[in-house]
């Protein structure tokens, strides 16, 4: 970039047709935050400034932006009034200003380069908007262009004559625009219009009075899908998921039956992972090469290595790291583990906060017991120990390399190497009991 650049996301909308009490941009797509995609897209311009407007009840964006400057917009009076909340983290920058929009995800690094690479190829400060052609312009503003592709203004559907409503170039509102005229400029827009609101892209009509240029650029329109409601959210994620199918089987990845298959911004294959029908990923998931999964298993932030084999109907919740040739089967839920090379988990079982050495075997049944209600404590299972059928760890404990565990054991001591450990209650038998029991039951 010739010139230093400044990020500004507009992200106040709380977006009342989400009907819900989170806010709009921290809704997710493909296991991403909506702000997420925006920011993700930035960070290639290494803006010297990046500044988030948002409410001051909205103390989630702060939190989950840590990265970036926070501007709050006390007044809710439109676009204009949602950029000059910056104004003051703004006020000793020179250089670029590139206005974007945090409910609108997914415009790419390239066009965004595009667009603040044509602000500053102009010797004068200039202003670049971010259009497209629609099929169907309904709603949108219209760029309004002259000769020399010079935009003279934006005129909104509800003004536009009827020759007006035929224009398909229309306005995305993202801009970039040199920071020497910006705020000049947005104290010169009026609420004159239907909203009594203070428009942004008024700035592009008061700018041609001043005979400031006003060029464009134009972007596909799937790019500037802007979300808005549940629907539009369901949407973007079937737009993204087919996306991402197409991307992973370019890569080589096997999906048995793609549509039933969900995947996220971050999963990460490696070469000849095979992946059955009804499989979500949720978050960074890593599956390396070679590892098959299968179906109706969940996968949230997991680490697969090479040759796993996971599921049917397997859950591996967050910090799940699968060690190589590794196997977690049916009905099995894994928690913050750490399993090494060739451990089997087969059926049924609950291991969590657990640290797995090589060439263990878990019985069916088998669970850690790892949390006291207060706080959670860690089990290892050190290599080539067995653990048998319906066995209880108490945590904090420890396994000793080559011991085995009988089956329906409740172990809460450390066990050493290479021993048998077996804790259960002694079995009795009464004669002839349950022959009584029957006799006297059916008397009745």
């Amino acid at each position: 970039m010739k010139k230093p650049v400044a990020v500004v996301i507009l992200a106040a909308g709380w977006g009342t047709r989400m009907r819900a009490s989170l806010p709009k941009v921290l809704h997710e797509v493909a296991g991403k935050t909506l702000l997420g995609w925006v920011m993700d897209a930035l960070n290639f311009l290494k803006a010297e400034k990046r500044i988030i407007v948002t409410r001051p009840e909205m103390t989630s964006v702060p939190n989950y932006a840590k990265d970036y400057d926070i501007s709050y917009q006390n007044h809710y009076e439109g676009t204009g009034a949602a950029v000059m909340a910056a104004r003051e983290e703004l006020k000793n920058f020179n250089g670029t200003i590139l206005i974007v929009f945090g409910d609108t995800p997914f415009i790419s690094s390239e066009t965004f380069q595009h667009l603040v690479e044509k602000n500053q190829a102009s010797d004068t400060p200039s202003i670049t908007l971010m259009g497209f052609h629609a099929e169907l312009p309904n709603e949108y503003g219209r760029l309004i262009v002259k000769n020399n592709h010079i935009v003279e203004k934006i005129v909104e559907t509800s003004q536009a004559t009827a020759e007006q409503k035929k224009i398909t170039l229309c306005n995305s509102g993202v801009m970039a625009i040199d920071s020497q005229i910006l705020f000049d400029l947005l104290d010169k827009v009026t609420p004159n219009n239907t909203k009594n609101e203070y428009y942004l892209t008024d700035i592009i009509l008061q700018a041609r009075q001043k005979n400031i240029s006003c060029t464009y650029i134009i972007a596909d329109q799937r790019e500037l899908l802007g979300i808005n409601s549940k629907a539009d959210l369901a949407q973007a994620e079937n737009l993204v998921q087919t996306i991402l199918r197409q991307k992973a089987m370019d890569q080589g990845v096997t999906l048995r039956d793609p549509s039933t298959i969900y995947l996220t911004a971050d999963t990460f294959f490696g070469q000849d992972v095979v992946i059955d029908p009804y499989v979500v990923m949720k978050g960074k998931v890593i599956l390396e090469n070679n590892v098959t999964v299968h179906s109706f298993s969940h996968l949230d932030n997991a680490h697969i290595h090479a040759y796993g084999q996971i599921g049917p109907f397997a859950r591996l919740r967050p910090n799940s790291n699968i060690g190589p040739e590794g196997k977690v089967g049916s009905f099995v839920e894994v928690k913050n583990t750490q399993t090494h090379q060739n451990v089997k988990i087969n059926h049924l079982s609950y291991i969590g906060d657990t640290i797995i050495e090589e060439n263990v075997t878990v019985g069916a049944g088998a669970i850690t017991c790892n949390y006291n209600g207060y706080e959670k404590n860690k089990c290892t299972i050190k290599k080539d120990a067995f653990i048998g059928s319906n066995t209880s760890l108490i945590a904090p404990v420890t396994i000793g390399a080559g011991s085995i565990i009988g089956a329906g054991s409740v172990i809460s001591k450390n066990v050493p190497e290479d021993s048998l450990a077996i804790a259960r209650a002694p079995q009795n038998h009464k004669a002839l009991w349950a022959k009584k029991f029957h006799e006297n039951k059916r008397k009745k």
